[in-house]
């Protein structure tokens, strides 16, 4: 195993560094839930005057210990956590729990004790869980530090920033009955181990089916993505982001100091590595339930079996709202239904057994199976009163559910594709239902909590698919000239100027339209004649005025040399006017393009996941619609199409009302250039294309912006 977590977060010895007698204090709470779980290891309570604490020998300081210790729990106060990091490495303390707050969560004092604190444990040698973290529990090895009643070990494993959220969790698998966890952890400020480390952790160990995160703040995001991917690979990855809105990333930066980024934009680039992301609280378990069971799907074509009219309605419109498609079942598949059904049966998906199972609920167990060997099936949904027809109806048809449970079991390994239920009987847990959940099938009391399974575990297979076909190119070597020119901007105080942006793509195969610059009006006397014969665009060069139009900077449809002076002279009064210390350089003359669709393509550098690709339709559209797809780089082939074909306006691109479509080809390959450059010189902070006209047979580069990061130089 890789992860050095494996040595204190399954710690043969445990040392509470502030173990009390006082039931309200966590160094008591801590020594119950060890005890009252039978923790086999290994326990030192560190109490400078008490003797012994619940039949256990206690020691005045962690020096006193006669031997290294794996795991520390630190219940002091946030001040004396330096000098005791320095004693506990001395004893040889592997990683080290920090409940205490008052760090850089909590303003500038608090910052500079977080720094000494990781100083400390860097020199000592500890690992960090935290500080400011609820802290944590291995429920297999008995380390149950938070001493919390009721829960019991399985294999979801947990990651939360709020402890009140693993409250709530360990509350619902109870109410479940059926989930387990493996281990949970608090990261509190994460000002050593951080999530890439904990899901490294949890992706490597055994116990751990599915991991599952609830998340405030990345602090190492590109870090994360990796190991994301790389734990993806080997099983579910669940999280919740928390800061979707303003108000929310507000609370999120000062509850524990870290940075929200954008929420659209961390969602998909999550998604890109594997992650499945849920977007309610309430969500967080069902998926993680469903995943660990089930894993992956091989489509997003379900087949619903219901007993009801209403919930089969109900269901097709939670799926379709999900991206997930009714199967268009075979007619082997009716023919075979229709044999085992009431007339009056619905055949066509969803599928409605009108009455058919009221006293013969064993029917549903042999549909299902039919649904399962249909080919275009992926997954099957039962969506009804399962489990409950011997409570509806007659005690006697219990037995018949119980049969159907087993052989439903049965057909789920049989056919290897994902049962999921829904059943109104599920609060009761009738005995059949029970015997589903024991036998990996999930079951929900929700439609909507169903359908969201349905559609990770769908997301899931598409990732796995994806993956194993996915196609980097080479990086792109730096082109000198190009190299030469970046630097000579960030020489000079300034980002790149439109020409040179161009230039640039130019210099990297990307399609470029013709461009002069024109450093005065006495230019335009020796113009060569081609730009006087069609109409161009005419665009003010300056480093000062981004903004051209606001500034009166752009000219358009402009032909013929008098309309062209013309045109210089009123940019050059109205630029000197909004802004006259303005550093201009001249203008810049473009062909005017022809109308096409427009569409954005840029690259921002996020503090938390590095580098980033945004698409989605450009213009004024982008801000109003805010219809964009994200991706980190490096990018996929397979990365870049499905930017395409994510945006909601995919349809425009496609062709609408007998509109010719775009070159989905050609964005994709201008996507994996642009994304190459960035690679190739780091020192591009931002790339805007805005607009960029996409063409049936390609595309023109109507604008481009290159911001340059003049901060981190290039070594």
């Amino acid at each position: 195993m890789n992860s050095p977590l494996h040595q204190f977060l399954a710690p043969g010895s445990i040392a509470i560094i502030g173990a009390s007698l006082d039931p309200t204090k966590r160094g008591y709470k801590a020594l119950v839930g060890l005890l009252n779980d039978g923790y086999a290891g290994k326990i030192y309570p560190i109490h400078p005057k008490l003797e012994e604490i619940m039949g256990l020998k206690t020691y005045p300081s962690i020096e006193q210990v006669p031997e290294p210790v794996d795991l520390a729990l630190i219940c002091t106060p946030a001040k004396t956590l330096p000098g005791i990091l320095e004693l506990s490495g001395r004893n040889g303390v592997k990683g080290a729990v920090i409940l205490a707050s008052g760090f850089g969560e909590a303003g500038e004092a608090g910052v500079r004790l977080e720094r000494e604190t990781l100083e400390a444990a860097q020199r000592s040698g500890v690992r960090i869980i935290g500080p400011n973290t609820s802290g944590m529990f291995n429920l297999h090895k008995k380390v149950n530090l938070l001493a919390l009643d009721g829960v019991k070990p399985g294999s979801v494993g947990i990651v939360s920033q709020s402890g009140n959220m693993l409250l709530a969790l360990a509350l619902e698998a109870q109410h479940n009955g059926h989930i387990g966890f493996s281990t949970y952890v608090g990261p509190g400020n994460q000002t050593d181990i951080g999530f890439a480390d904990y899901l490294r952790y949890l992706g490597e160990e055994a116990n751990t089916q599915v991991a599952t995160l609830y998340v405030e703040g990345f602090k190492n995001g590109h870090e994360f993505l990796r190991v994301a991917r790389e734990t993806a690979r080997k099983k579910p990855v669940v999280v919740y982001k928390s800061g979707s809105t303003a108000a929310g990333q507000k609370a999120a930066s000062s509850h524990t100091g870290a940075l929200a980024g954008s929420y659209a934009m961390t969602v998909d680039v999550l998604r890109q590595a594997g992650v499945n992301v849920v977007g309610k609280s309430d969500e967080i378990l069902p998926v993680a339930e469903g995943l660990g069971l089930l894993q992956q799907a091989a489509g997003r074509r379900i087949a619903i079996l219901a007993d009801g009219g209403g919930q089969a309605t109900i269901a097709s419109d939670r799926l379709s709202e999900a991206g997930l498609q009714l199967a268009g079942l075979e007619p082997v598949t009716r023919e075979r239904l229709r044999a085992v059904l009431f007339p009056q049966a619905c055949l066509a998906n969803p599928i409605d057994v009108a009455g058919s199972t009221d006293a013969h609920p064993r029917l549903l167990a042999a549909c299902a199976e039919i649904l399962g060997q249909d080919r275009n099936v992926d997954q099957v949904f039962l969506v009804g009163m399962f489990g409950g027809y011997g409570i509806r109806f007659a005690q006697e048809l219990a037995g018949q559910e119980l049969d159907a449970a087993k052989e439903l079991a049965a057909i789920k390994q049989q056919s290897g594709k994902p049962l999921v239920v829904y059943s109104l009987y599920a609060p009761l847990k009738p005995e059949p239902l029970e015997v589903l959940r024991g036998s990996g099938i999930p079951v929900y009391d929700s439609i909507e909590h169903a359908v969201e399974v349905l559609a990770a575990l769908s997301e899931r297979g598409e990732f796995a698919q994806r993956d194993a076909s996915a196609v980097y190119a080479e990086p792109m070597l730096p082109n000198p000239a190009m190299q030469q020119m970046i630097v000579a901007a960030r020489q000079a105080g300034r980002d790149l100027l439109e020409p040179e942006a161009k230039d640039l793509l130019a210099a990297y195969g990307i399609d470029v339209p013709p461009q002069c610059v024109l450093s005065s009006a006495a230019d335009l006397d020796t113009l060569d004649p081609s730009w006087l014969n069609r109409p161009v665009a005419m665009k003010v060069v300056s480093k000062d005025i981004l903004h051209k139009s606001d500034a009166g900077g752009v000219k358009l449809n402009l032909q013929g040399r008098d309309a062209l002076h013309a045109a210089y002279m009123d940019i050059m009064a109205s630029c000197r006017t909004c802004q006259a210390d303005a550093d201009i350089a001249g203008v810049l003359l473009t062909p005017m393009v022809r109308k096409g669709i427009e569409v954005i393509i840029g690259v921002s550098r996020d503090p938390i996941f590095g580098p980033v690709m945004m698409f989605g339709l450009g213009g004024i559209f982008v801000e109003i619609l805010e219809d964009i797809a994200f991706r980190s780089i490096p990018l996929s082939r397979q990365d870049a199409e499905s930017m395409v074909n994510q945006i909601k306006a995919r349809k425009i691109l496609e062709g609408a009302r007998g509109a010719a479509g775009v070159s989905k080809e050609a964005l994709v390959e201008l996507i994996l250039k642009v994304a190459g450059i960035v690679e190739a010189h780091p020192e591009i902070a931002e790339i805007d294309l805005n607009p960029l006209m996409a063409y049936p047979d390609g595309y023109a580069v109507v604008d481009a912006r290159m911001i340059l990061d003049r901060v981190n130089e290039r070594k």
